[in-house]
């Protein structure tokens, strides 16, 4: 359920580093704010990007093997140099927990699955000597088909491994009764993501995915001619299929996400597809409704599917196959693949080192098998204590927040209140870990291949999912691993979730004055916070339930105050004539907007218990509290990745989240001195007050 997931997991920030406590030295301070780093010839007044980071700007170059730099990248980079070095000691040493499965037989932990799923990533030269056979078995059963009966046995058939198109079944919390698990139905995934099929102003990228298309064709038996023509009639197909979907805008409203039908209706919606017949086939049954997330989609789906003939659907099957695995077969067709998807639509330059792309797909796979080795090795209990304490004062913050809002009614703020004080956080690690032990994951020794072993993840991934259907939700699980440099809000659990890698410098560092770490992780922890109530988060309620608690009059307040946001965002101009998208960022730059002034209450609440420390480095607090925000967010992009970023990403880019929400925050005004003909300066009716 790739597209529930990323609606409904909204990700905070995104890459950051750690360093462990140790009681037993003594607490070296450290700066905290890197001063090289600033080019203090430019106002913070006139451009606060600039003036934080300028000289960095100046002197730092993208690395060849990345499409943006900055300290969100670095610290992404060093956190995986630690975990590459927890692997190779893993492998050298092969000390593993002796692990026994229910009937008594001695089985791999998971952290010698972890080892293993690694290793054959790795081991290039078995790869290559298997070359496209891996894939060829899953080719075969698309020859197979002569019927459209046949298509829908097929998609059927290779759900529990990823699907084949066209739609897919999936579990999740249903969203108006978040304690129970529901059945969804899904529309299929494409090559590229909507916009580019529908977008003139991209219509090159598309030519290119053409192109690429017909590449891979031919390295998979279509001679030249053969592979443009088909080509051409694939992107064609995509094309159809993605006009009728949702645009990213419309699926940011959860509510359009939630249509529950039953079979009968599925069927009149979309009578090309024997709904009932792939319930059955995947074993579902007794289903009363089943939650369909884009009825335009279906029911244009199924019209396509009629008139479409059956070799052109063959044709796009072959594709969805061959596209889907071109990343675990040998290392020219991962290679094929990096020139479209990293270099051609991103801007990359060079393809980052093989052990880092590895563990980037261990992270993807098995994350929490390889974060138990990681939490052992590199996380402190106490830099758990230190950020709940900071937890807790952001909360107090963000709730003197609420209570103090102009535009919201008593009885509207007694329920946001309610909210907050149901929200759960987790901190670094799951307390209950997955269970990987119906998980085949073979090693070297035992002549397993990666396409093998992701095939394995895929259905085991598919069978856990489907054996949820319909039982109580699991709120112990997790939706990233501990090693994973990023944060997540979760609505249908009302929860943030901060894994332990999220809790290192420059976002924390625990030597450093608490200015800079509420102006860093104190901020990320007030953004997931602020995602309970931006414009999606807030039509969920405190248990989790798509459930409406605003009065229509507050309501209404909250839509204008954020389409003055979406305005604010949606009036720049980034590159060329591409303006910023405000209506489809408007989630997180009310996080940003929202985590800055919590952060900035919590900094003043601790402040308030613990006295005022001096200026450091010739800055207050409040000072060095912005100045850290700023620092986070340091970025440089190449110019296709920052419109690939604009295009397809509900983030805004690095540079502007740096100060646009501090033009709103009249705390920034204060730190400052910013005044009316400074180029930062908002009027004071101008500035949007959210949260």
């Amino acid at each position: 359920m790739k597209t529930l997931k990323k609606v409904f997991f909204t990700t905070a920030i995104a890459s950051l580093a750690f360093v462990s406590c140790n009681e037993d030295k003594p607490e070296e301070k450290v700066a905290g704010i890197v001063l090289e780093n600033m080019d203090k010839t430019v106002k913070p007044t006139d451009d606060f990007f600039r003036h934080v980071n300028g000289t960095w700007l100046d002197k730092t170059e993208i690395p060849d093997d990345q499409t943006s730099w900055g300290g969100f990248n670095q610290l992404r980079k060093k956190t995986d140099a630690d975990v590459l070095e927890i692997l190779s000691v893993a492998i050298q040493e092969k000390d593993f927990p002796k692990v026994k499965d229910a009937q008594g037989n001695e089985i791999d932990s998971d952290q010698e699955k972890a080892v293993n799923y690694y290793q054959t990533i790795m081991d290039t030269i078995a790869r290559n000597k298997q070359g496209k056979a891996p894939v060829m078995p899953y080719l075969n059963k698309v020859d197979e088909i002569i019927t459209k009966k046949d298509v829908e046995t097929y998609l059927t058939n290779m759900a529990p491994y990823g699907g084949g198109g066209f739609y897919g079944f999936g579990v999740f919390n249903d969203l108006k009764n978040s304690s129970q698990y529901a059945g969804y139905m899904s529309g299929g995934s494409l090559g590229l993501s909507r916009d580019y099929y529908v977008d003139d102003k991209v219509k090159d990228k598309l030519e290119k995915y053409e192109e690429f298309v017909a590449k891979m064709l031919q390295e998979f038996g279509d001679d030249e001619a053969t592979a443009k023509k088909n080509a051409a009639t694939i992107v064609a197909f995509e094309k159809s299929l993605a006009e009728p979907m949702m645009t990213k805008e419309e699926s940011r409203d959860i509510r359009k996400l939630y249509n529950p039908l039953t079979v009968a209706e599925l069927q009149k919606l979309a009578p090309a597809i024997n709904w009932q017949a792939h319930l059955d086939g995947i074993g579902v049954t007794d289903l009363e409704t089943v939650i369909v997330t884009d009825l335009g989609y279906f029911k244009a789906m199924s019209t396509i599917f009629t008139e479409r003939s059956i070799e052109d659907i063959k044709l796009l099957l072959r594709w969805n196959t061959i596209n889907s695995s071109l990343g675990s077969l040998s290392t020219d067709l991962e290679t094929a693949n990096w020139e479209f998807y990293s270099k051609e639509m991103r801007g990359a330059k060079k393809q980052r080192a093989r052990d880092e792309r590895a563990l980037s797909s261990l992270n993807g796979a098995i994350g929490e098998a390889l974060g138990k080795l990681y939490v052992e090795k590199m996380f402190p209990p106490e830099a758990k204590k230190k950020a709940e304490e900071m937890i807790d004062n952001v909360m107090l913050g963000f709730e003197k927040r609420i209570a103090q809002l102009p535009w919201m009614s008593e009885v509207t703020k007694e329920k946001a209140l309610e909210k907050l004080h149901k929200l759960t956080v987790k901190i670094a690690y799951p307390d209950v870990w997955k269970d990987y032990s119906e998980l085949q994951v073979k090693g070297l020794e035992e002549g397993g291949s990666y396409f093998e072993n992701a095939i394995n993840v895929t259905k085991w991934n598919y069978n856990k999912n489907m054996d949820k259907l319909g039982k109580e939700v699991d709120r112990t699980e997790w939706g990233m691993s501990p090693q994973t440099v990023n944060a997540y809000f979760n609505p249908v659990n009302n929860e943030i979730v901060f894994p332990a890698a999220i809790l290192q410098p420059p976002f924390y560092d625990y030597r450093a004055d608490e200015a800079v770490n509420y102006g860093g992780i104190g901020a990320v922890i007030g953004h997931e916070i602020s995602h309970s109530f931006d414009d999606s988060g807030a039509r969920f309620d405190g248990d989790g339930n798509l459930k409406n608690w605003w009065t229509e009059d507050d309501s209404e307040k909250f839509k204008e105050v954020g389409g003055k946001l979406v305005k604010q965002f949606s009036d720049i101009v980034a590159i060329d004539s591409l303006h910023l998208n405000g209506e489809y960022t408007l989630g997180e730059n009310i996080g940003d907007l929202g985590g800055v002034q919590a952060a900035y209450e919590g900094l003043q609440i601790f402040l308030e218990k613990s006295g005022r420390p001096g200026k450091i480095d010739g800055y207050t607090p409040e000072q060095r509290f912005f100045l850290s925000w700023g620092t986070i967010w340091r970025t440089k992009m190449r110019d296709e990745a920052l419109k690939n970023l604009i295009m397809t990403n509900t983030h805004s880019p690095g540079m502007y989240r740096a100060y646009m929400p501090l033009k709103n925050v009249d705390a920034f005004y204060e730190a400052f001195e910013v005044k009316e003909g400074d180029k930062m300066y908002l009027k004071p009716e101008e500035r949007v007050r959210i949260w």
